[in-house]
Formats: structure tokens, C-alpha cells, sequence
């Protein structure tokens, strides 16, 4: 396998109010943010024309997406081939969560680590993800 993780694909965590703290951002920090909160833009190290994208979502505190996890955030990392990366760390005793979910935008899939703290896995489909997302907060 060649890689495993190759960066942040999102930041997800629990507020009481999702549309204060995204206008709280939005005014304050500059924030571009929509119903789900803000997608940051960035371009590849290794392939300038390559766009890649992390998303910032505050979420209701009592949403039920980090479950069974009872933390107040989740992180989303991104990386190259889900269903190779699945194998490999079932094989390494790692807890799934649940089946990998493809959509058009990319897989997704939930682990454990050893704190308890779900974790996110995503292999983006970065083309489409562009497509949907026409608001991004840019550097």
C-alpha cells in the first residue's frame, strides 16, 4: 500500500448553536460558510492543478454523527485507497465501525482509535466535491 493518510479532509465538532457559530466565523475570521459550515480550498504539493478540499463543521450538540464515540469532535482524514486501507487495518486489529459508504464525492468509513474517538476515512473524489461546493474559503 502506498499511503495511508494524506491529510485533513475535515474538522467536525459539537457547538449549541451551528448557525451563531458559523456567522461568528463567518464575520470575524472570513469564514465562507454554507449549511454544513466551511470548505477550505487548497492545490497538491505534489500536483499544483490538483485541488484538494478540507471541511469545517460545526454540528448541533446533540447530533448523534460521532456515535458511538461520546466526544465532542471528529476528525476526518483523507486518504488514497479506503477499501486496501480497510483490509489492512482490520488485519491489524483495528475496530470498523461500519461498511464503507460510496457516494459520488467519494468512500467513506468510521474507526476507533484506542481513545475511543471516532475517525472519519474519506478517498475523495476532489472533481466532484468541486463541482458541489461553490463557496470555499480560499488562501
Amino acid at each position: 500500500m502506498k499511503k495511508r493518510v494524506t491529510g485533513i479532509g475535515g474538522i467536525f465538532f459539537k457547538v449549541k448553536d451551528p448557525a451563531k457559530t458559523k456567522s461568528w466565523y463567518q464575520n470575524h475570521l472570513g469564514l465562507s460558510t454554507d449549511q454544513y459550515g466551511s470548505t477550505f480550498e487548497w492545490r497538491s504539493s505534489e500536483n499544483p492543478q490538483q485541488k484538494g478540499f478540507t471541511q469545517w463543521s460545526p454540528m448541533k450538540d446533540d447530533t448523534t454523527y460521532f456515535q458511538p464515540s461520546e466526544k465532542d469532535f471528529m476528525v476526518n482524514y483523507r486518504v488514497e485507497n479506503l477499501t486496501e486501507l480497510v483490509q489492512e487495518l482490520k488485519a491489524e486489529g483495528v475496530t470498523v465501525l461500519d461498511e464503507i459508504e460510496d457516494t459520488e464525492y467519494g468512500k467513506f468509513v468510521h474507526i476507533l482509535d484506542p481513545d475511543g474517538h471516532n475517525i472519519e476515512l474519506w478517498e475523495p473524489v476532489d472533481e466532484v466535491y468541486d463541482e458541489l461546493v461553490k463557496d470555499k474559503t480560499k488562501s
